[in-house]
């Protein structure tokens, strides 16, 4: 009798916990696969996926609730592909690697994710941090904590003395000589190493440095720091263990090295020009603009004592050609993925490269599909991420308005869902 009723009990507890379904009524909703507005529909969602999008307000029946979104605008939860999760910028940022613990970053890590998965940004592509990241993920994953769905590179692959040298600025009794295992290479052999040291790590993709950095305490913000055999091998090696590589880059011979050797994704590009949009358009490579970074630190660059001295000259420089560079990018037909760079700015403010993007000339649902669908095929997860569809993961977020006639509301997401899971709605 007892087994009977303890039976009963857990299958009452596993239908309303697992097969309760949620019917999502949208005023208007985002068809990012077919770039249009559709008005008055219902999103069925059956635990962590989407099993029927349809036309009008379906009447619920037993076992289903409704979320009332008819005033709203509904969408695919945003994916940001260059974000650095472990910290944030602030005048003491460079200080920091002396004074913080693993444990310091992780807690403050734990923060950023929740910040960010708010904003309405539900995945997210982390290119590089000290390894917490790795675990941040596993966290995330396991439901311990809230935050995005994270890819992560782990730690970023650079030079010696290049923009991923994580000793760059120390004095010399501390600099050392770190090496593959730390994310820095001199060879072809030390390349090799150096990927095979992220997959050991648990790192998504890979992630390198082609060309100097403008936030790194060196001089040189835009010069080619890979040989073109390093850069191959690189790619060569990550592809061999299944994995993408995302290359920082601002300077043109940086740029186009690694776009010959078979890189998925650009970052920031500051000095690209039409010869460097060729070859990508060749290449079928994407560029991640990172507009919020370029934007942000130009104004802090002006705040004294702010950044070290070093740097002024690179931001001043980036800033000079933003304009120029990125008008000319929009209108070309060069592959876009959405992307920020938070961290060098804060985290939660995410959103505000949408804006950056209709500046300069891209339109809202260009700037909207950037960050859904085109993200979502660059993850290998076009079949899951991206578009509200049935089959599709039930990552969901609404705004008051209409950001295709305001695209700053994205700026202001009042609704999110991860997985199936509301985590925000007002």
């Amino acid at each position: 009798m007892k087994k009977g009723l303890l039976f009963i009990g857990l299958f009452f507890l596993y239908t309303f916990t697992f097969g309760q379904e949620t019917l999502i009524y949208c005023g208007k909703l985002i068809d990012t696969q077919n770039g249009k507005i559709l008005t008055e529909y219902t999103i069925t969602v059956s635990g962590a996926k989407i099993s029927k999008v349809e036309s009008g307000f379906t009447s619920p029946k037993e076992n289903q609730k409704v979320i009332n979104l008819k005033d709203k605008t509904v969408m695919p939860g945003f994916i940001d592909m260059h974000v650095h999760i472990e910290g944030e910028t602030n005048p003491k940022r460079y200080l920091e690697v002396f004074t913080k613990n693993e444990a310091d970053i992780a807690f403050t890590a734990t923060e950023i994710a929740e910040r960010t998965l708010m904003a309405g940004f539900t995945t997210v592509r982390d290119l590089g941090g000290s390894g917490v990241n790795v675990s941040l993920r596993n966290a995330i994953n396991a439901g311990t904590i809230k935050g995005p769905r994270i890819f992560t590179a782990e730690k970023a692959i650079g030079t010696t003395g290049g923009h991923a040298d994580p000793t760059n600025g120390f004095k010399k009794t501390t600099m050392g000589d770190p090496g593959p295992a730390e994310g820095v290479i001199n060879s072809v052999d030390d390349a090799r190493k150096a990927v095979r040291q992220r997959y050991k790590n648990g790192a998504d993709l890979i992630k390198i440095t082609a060309t100097g950095g403008v936030l790194s305490v060196s001089k040189n913000g835009d010069n080619p720091q890979f040989r073109q055999e390093e850069v191959d091998e690189i790619v060569r090696t990550a592809k061999e263990y299944g994995m993408n590589v995302a290359a920082h880059a601002h300077g043109k011979e940086g740029m186009q090295r690694a776009i010959k050797a078979g890189v998925q994704t650009i970052e920031h590009g500051s000095f690209m020009d039409k010869e460097t949009v060729a070859l990508m358009k060749k290449h079928n490579t994407y560029l991640v603009p990172t507009l919020s970074a370029g934007k942000y630190v130009a104004k802090k660059a002006k705040v004294k004592g702010y950044y070290p001295d070093i740097i002024i000259p690179k931001i001043e420089k980036v800033d000079a050609t933003l304009k120029e560079t990125f008008t000319m990018l929009a209108a070309s037909d060069v592959n876009i993925a959405f992307g920020t760079d938070a961290g060098v700015f804060p985290h939660g403010e995410n959103a505000k490269e949408f804006r950056y993007m209709v500046e300069y000339g891209w339109s809202p649902l260009f700037a909207i599909q950037s960050a859904t669908i085109t993200n979502g095929k660059l993850l290998g997860m076009e079949n899951e991420l991206g578009v509200i569809k049935e089959g599709y993961l039930a990552d969901i977020v609404a705004t008051d308005s209409n950001p295709l006639e305001d695209i700053t509301t994205t700026e202001r997401v009042t609704f999110v869902m991860k997985n199936g899971v509301v985590y925000k709605i007002k």
